[in-house]
């Protein structure tokens, strides 16, 4: 399993967190033991197998992080929507914007663009075609603000 995969992982770590019913860390412990993972693999082939420990690394730092800065990563989604409500977005966009946003600002093994491409082929598979736009928009006028302020 690779970090596409793991990405994907941590995603649906994020999503179920934002519902707020969990605690993070149990919640992200929970998840990733073996045993869990191949209960859901019968619905979901992406937990099949054994996942490595640098990726169990990865969805664990990658979600707490999330969960650490989700009041900061909410507050950039929402100065960088245009016409948007974030509280009209779905729990699903919200959580790959976070996740992206996450990887863009504090992940240094994480290019932006491939942060970016990455939430917007996993807008492409659970939201609409309209939402993937908007996930790309988002992240897009993110990262040319932070290239801005990086070229002054």
């Amino acid at each position: 399993m690779g970090r596409k995969e793991a990405r994907e992982i941590a995603l649906h770590l994020i999503f179920e967190l934002s519902f707020k019913q969990f605690d993070d860390a149990e919640l992200v412990s929970d998840r990733l033991e073996q045993e869990v993972m191949e209960s859901l693999a019968g619905d979901v082939a992406l937990y099949a197998g054994e996942l490595p420990e640098e990726q169990k690394a990865y969805i664990r730092n990658t979600v707490l992080g999330v969960c650490a800065h989700c009041a900061e990563l909410d507050a950039v989604v929402e100065a960088h929507s245009t016409n948007w409500k974030t509280n009209r977005l779905t729990h699903m966009t919200m959580s790959l914007l976070r996740l992206a946003l996450y990887e863009m600002q504090y992940a240094e093994d994480v290019p932006v663009g491939t942060a970016i491409d990455e939430a917007v082929a996993l807008a492409k598979k659970y939201e609409s075609k309209e939402a993937s736009a908007f996930v790309n928009g988002v992240l897009g006028a993110v990262a040319r603000e932070k290239a801005d302020e990086k070229a002054e």
